[in-house]
């Protein structure tokens, strides 16, 4: 199933002072306190706190603008100005903002830990890939990606099938979710 950034419009942050556009949710139509998974893009445009969200690892990379400075729970400070690099910190955590210079978008993973374990891989080599059996979403960060059911272009996200290559394009980079429940 193929999405367009186009076709999910924007929502509030869960503190309502920012706004991300949902990509994907799982289970589908689960809410911010029932969801095992979630994938979407915020618009950072001022040093707005990020929202809490306990029981979730949050996984973040940088898409576009010149990025942030994090200082979560008042001590740990990190710098999300490198483009496409995922930083991992904890829902819960308190996140302050500085803007390094104007408005950004970043991609966001986020997965209930007691459930499940998540990450975001980065694929730039050109040519066909196979994503493994976990991945449960393919996002075009940046160029052209063919699937079996259509074109990505920048910004598209894909629900791949099992056993789905797909290709990238020359200067593409696709964002890979996977997800790894917990075994019970």
């Amino acid at each position: 199933m193929i999405i367009r950034l186009s076709d999910c419009p924007p929502q509030p942050w869960k503190n309502g002072l920012g706004s991300t556009h949902e990509i994907a949710i799982h289970p589908s139509g689960a809410g911010s306190d029932d969801f095992l998974w979630r994938v979407s893009i915020a618009e950072v445009d001022s040093a707005a706190p990020f929202s809490s969200f306990t029981g979730i690892d949050r996984q973040i990379a940088l898409l576009d603008g010149n990025g942030f400075t994090m200082t979560l729970d008042d001590d740990r400070v990190h710098a999300l100005t490198t483009p496409f690099t995922p930083f991992a910190f904890a829902g819960e955590a308190r996140v302050a903002v500085t803007l390094v210079d104007g408005p950004t978008r970043d991609f966001n993973l986020m997965v209930r830990r007691a459930q499940a374990r998540g990450d975001i891989r980065v694929w730039q080599e050109p040519g066909t890939h196979m994503p493994d059996p976990s991945t449960v979403l393919v996002y075009c960060a940046r160029g052209v990606i063919d699937t079996v059911e259509g074109q990505l272009h920048t910004g598209d996200a894909w629900k791949p099938s099992p056993a789905s290559p797909v290709k990238l394009h020359q200067n593409t980079l696709a964002l890979i979710i996977r997800i790894e429940p917990h075994a019970i």
